[in-house]
């Protein structure tokens, strides 16, 4: 009997199949606002400067061998395991890589949003490319193992991100504490319980706080069934206009001004 490990990658490899036959180019693009996220976003070769220094703590997190207490909360990382893992293993196993967060960054940079909610900080290197991309927007992360968390609050200190709170705990007890706090959600990263009744949830909590033109983006829609089932019926929601889809994370818009479509993109 094949393991959910292993039942997840074999979905994954047929998702990428199929999300490889279905990748449009900037040709097949008639959306003005969705041309300018193409040219503006992803085709942005800017090297901006804390791109080196986010790198260079990403390098010292991998390259360290110390042992931290680790629970995962939900589905977790496709590596996750509970008990000591070294901070090595969980920077190559969870974090996002450079081109993802770096996208990310650039994302921000263009849509300028007020408020970030992150769920699942890691270590905090996403999250630190979120909040370094505007350093007016106030932002939010709730990361579930309390040992990572304080990596990532040390790593914040170190860069000087000043507007930043790192909260550590279930995202189901310090989601509406954070959604509190920020009153509208303009932009956010759920990058944390892998299964489907989670994500859906957090996706609707967060739809009520949403501002009229909010960003939300989904981390691994194609890792599993179950993913995938929730990245489906997100896309189809009657407040989702726009999506975008990168195979490991996607992005929707709720701007009420943007045409319902779906674009299958591809990172450069």
């Amino acid at each position: 009997m094949p393991t959910a490990h292993w039942r997840n990658a074999l979905h994954e490899s047929m998702a990428f199949i199929r999300h490889s036959l279905k990748k449009q180019n900037a040709h097949d693009i008639h959306s003005p606002f969705v041309f300018d996220l193409v040219t503006k976003v992803l085709n942005d070769e800017r090297a901006f400067g804390v791109f080196d220094r986010i790198e260079s703590e990403r390098r010292l997190f991998e390259a360290n061998h110390s042992y931290v207490d680790f629970k995962d909360f939900g589905a977790g990382s496709r590596y996750a395991k509970n008990g000591k893992r070294k901070i090595g293993e969980i920077a190559r196993s969870t974090l996002q890589p450079a081109s993802h967060a770096q996208l990310l960054f650039r994302l921000v940079n263009f849509l300028q949003p007020k408020t970030i909610l992150e769920l699942g900080t890691s270590l905090g290197i996403t999250t630190s490319y979120l909040a370094c991309a505007n350093n007016k927007t106030k932002m939010i992360s709730i990361e579930g193992a309390e040992s990572v968390a304080n990596l990532a609050c040390a790593l914040s200190e170190k860069l000087e991100i000043q507007n930043l709170k790192i909260f550590s705990g279930t995202f189901d007890q310090l989601l509406p504490l954070a959604l509190e706090e920020l009153k509208f959600i303009d932009f956010a990263l759920i990058d944390g319980n892998h299964r489907y009744e989670p994500t859906i949830h957090y996706f609707e909590t967060i739809l009520h706080h949403a501002s009229t033109d909010a960003c939300l983006v989904f981390d691994d829609i194609h890792w599993s069934a179950e993913m995938e089932k929730a990245w489906l019926k997100i896309i189809n929601h009657s407040h989702v206009t726009l999506s975008l889809d990168f195979f490991d994370f996607g992005i929707v818009f709720l701007n009420n001004r943007l045409a319902k479509e779906h674009f299958v993109l591809a990172i450069p």
